[in-house]
């Protein structure tokens, strides 16, 4: 393999996933996107020969006063600061990379690529930016070695070095040589990749998290979502049908195995209670924040028994940020993470209508609803009766006479309710491309021309004929129904999902939900079967990647350290109780087999031989040496386990220690008996006896001067 062409090939990869990483952040725009992996492509396609030609000479300053210009001209027409640098870092990582010549420009390609890794952890890190972060450990330490290797090569013949031959080193030669770099060369160097891991791995279980709010950057780019704003346009909802970005993921507690493939929600955004010329707006406005932390209640002062069941929803940005709540939630609370030096904990703001919006420093929000045990409705009080009866005076006559002609016979306002929204299911086709879009009325257009229309139309004919029969009624947007994902074991909930529908005030329950849109309406798109089992699988790794990755924080961490301390002390119990077990049996072993010699054995045993003289002699000269070292131990003179006998009344004798003359003329008696062969009589047996009883009474604190 050629030097150059493998050293090209490592740093292109490398600044291909640093761009990449940006890009899978999510900070720019589509089109943004777009130029900058085609800069990238065309800036990877550009020969080495071509670099080298004069007219590249000024070609990357050049690029680099028209990106300058460009990004200066984007800020003052005011786009956000963050996304120009982004935008510019972007641009300067292409523009080196097509016009690079030498080792010094590799080094700052790879240099910039790995500021593109450390932005993206800033910016997105999703799953695309964890591919991202693993390709660059594998491909970095190559990269770095060859850009090395080229720098020293390059550096030589600028200092005038010269090769074996005399000749001045020829770096062309050397860049195409196939003997630099080998298989095994490439194969050590990505291997290298698993130490690293391994290392990166121990600082992220075992380094204190910290909140994003540090980095004091606005990084949570929010996905503009139509249909939740103050004021709503009849049909802007239906435009969202074909958009599949994931809008949030839904937890359902209780759900019946296996889970139902398609579920209704109903997840409740906003509402809207004025009509007026095919637009929807609200009487009031004004939102203030709830104060305190915990549970924050839906419809004070109901609280949500402990036993409620819940639903856990994780919310991606979207602007407005507006909490998304089934219609019988009872009250929720935000599952922040827990930061050793954290970021501001998310909280509410509760707005007309019932609506709630949230502020968070973090990406998007976690929060879990509890919802009533008898599936009452969230809302059971009307303050202005009046103002949720209200019609436009240029509402045409026979959208009235309709609304009573569908509920004649009906005697209760539910029932009337339920005839209004089964007569428009019924009666009316769900298009989602409808024409009432564009009448002056698109109401009564909807109702008695084209007949055809999405959600907004039903929800829209729905609440105004309700309020024509005298039931007080507003217009719903929100998410109708999610797919549920069986690798994640959630509810996948996309901006198509988009829905509307009408909350009617009944005496009695409150405002209760209706849908008169058919079932076409309702549930999410058909998706292709293998696309289908794909999509699942990416949306499910990316959960995990953002729950276990992305928001590790302290609990995590202290949970994880807790499960292995208690996972070690339940082996060591194992290992214990395994011990005591197997002293039993052989207890029960031992005592089996003694008993059973014991019983065997007919007759008492033969008396031993007595010993002969010279092992009767050792054995007492042993046991008065053994007496001697335990009179000495009780006066605190101990020999060490090393130390000889002989050495150690040496040392006492230099130490000029009162014990020493008697320590000393035992210690030889003894070893004269022991390894010299010497009889041992038994008068000096007595005498040594009696010179260690000497010892042991004596009292050295009464002889000190």
């Amino acid at each position: 393999m050629r030097f150059g062409l493998v050293h090209r090939l490592m740093t292109n990869a490398l600044a291909t996933l640093g761009v990449l990483a940006l890009v899978s952040s999510g900070q720019f725009s589509t089109s943004v996107s777009a130029i900058v992996l085609l800069g990238l492509v065309g800036a990877l396609a550009v020969r080495e020969s071509w670099q080298r030609l004069p007219g590249f000479r000024h070609v990357d300053t050049i690029a680099l006063l028209a990106i300058v210009a460009i990004q200066v001209t984007r800020f003052v027409l005011g786009t956000s600061p963050l996304d120009v640098i982004i935008e510019f870092a972007a641009a300067l990582q292409i523009v080196r990379l097509a016009t690079r010549r030498g080792a010094a420009h590799d080094q700052q390609v790879i240099v910039l690529a790995l500021l593109h890794l450390i932005a993206g952890t800033v910016l997105g890190g999703g799953l695309g930016y964890g591919l991202c972060f693993a390709g660059v450990l594998v491909v970095a330490p190559a990269a770095l070695v060859l850009s090395h290797l080229r720098r020293e090569v390059e550096g030589n013949y600028r200092q005038g070095a010269r090769d074996r031959t005399g000749l001045p080193v020829d770096v062309p030669r050397i860049l195409r040589s196939r003997r630099v770099v080998g298989r095994t060369f490439l194969i050590t160097m990505c291997t290298l990749s698993v130490p690293i891991f391994l290392f990166t791995a121990v600082l992220f279980v075992f380094f204190p998290r910290v909140g994003l709010s540090l980095l004091l950057v606005d990084n949570q780019r929010q996905e503009r979502m139509t249909g939740f704003n103050d004021k709503v346009d009849l049909g802007s909802v239906g435009l969202l049908r074909d958009n599949p970005t994931i809008a949030m993921r839904v937890t359902v507690e209780g759900l019946p195995d296996p889970p139902p493939q398609h579920l209704s929600l109903h997840l409740r955004g906003s509402a809207h209670d004025r009509y007026e010329r095919g637009a929807w707006s609200r009487s009031e406005e004004g939102r203030r924040p709830e104060v305190g932390d915990g549970v924050v209640m839906v419809d004070p002062p109901r609280m949500p028994p402990l036993d409620a069941p819940k639903i856990t929803i994780d919310l991606e940005p979207i602007d407005p940020p507006i909490l998304f709540l089934p219609p019988d939630a009872v009250g929720f609370a935000f599952k922040s993470p827990a930061l050793v030096v954290g970021s501001q904990s998310p909280y509410a703001l509760r707005g007309p209508e019932g609506e709630f919006r949230y502020h968070s420093e973090e990406r998007g929000v976690r929060y879990e609803v509890y919802r009533s045990k008898n599936g009452r409705a969230s809302f059971s009080r009307i303050v202005n009766r009046e103002q949720y009866l209200q019609l436009p005076r240029d509402l045409p006559d026979r959208i009235v006479e309709l609304a009573q002609e569908w509920t004649a016979g009906a005697t209760s306002d539910e029932d009337k309710a339920r005839a209004l929204e089964q007569r428009l299911k019924a009666e009316m086709l769900y298009d989602k491309a409808s024409p009432s879009g564009l009448a002056k009325e698109p109401v009564d257009d909807f109702l008695f021309e084209s007949k055809r229309g999405h959600c907004e139309f039903f929800s829209s004919a729905m609440a105004l004929m309700l309020r024509a029969v005298g039931i007080p009624s507003r217009n719903v947007t929100g998410f109708g129904s999610g797919t549920y994902n069986e690798y994640g074991g959630f509810y996948v909930v996309r901006q198509g999902d988009a829905h509307s529908w009408v909350e009617a005030y009944i005496e009695g329950k409150g405002w209760v939900t209706f849908d008169p849109t058919p079932a076409a309406g309702t549930l999410p798109q058909p998706r292709f079967a293998l696309w289908a089992m794909v999509q699942d699988f990416i949306d499910a790794t990316s959960e995990k990647w953002r729950k276990h990755v992305v928001s590790y924080d302290l609990q995590q961490q202290v949970g994880l350290l807790k499960r292995l301390t208690s996972e070690r002390e339940a082996a060591r119990e194992r290992e214990l109780s395994r011990s005591w077990t197997l002293i039993f049996v052989a207890g029960v072993v031992l005592a089996g087999v003694g008993y059973w010699v014991l019983k065997r054995r007919r007759r008492a045993p033969e008396p031993s031989a007595p010993l002969e003289p010279k092992t009767r002699a050792l054995v007492r000269a042993t046991a008065i040496y053994e007496s001697l070292e335990a009179a000495l131990g009780a006066k605190g003179i101990h020999r060490a386990p090393g130390t000889p006998p002989l050495r150690h009344a040496e040392n006492l004798v230099a130490s000029a220690h009162p014990l020493a003359d008697d320590v000393l003329s035992i210690t030889q008696v003894y070893l004269s008996i022991r390894f010299g062969g010497m009889p041992l009589t038994d008068e000096t047996g007595v005498d040594l006896e009696r010179r260690v009883r000497a010892i042991r009474a004596r009292d050295l604190r009464q002889e000190a001067p």
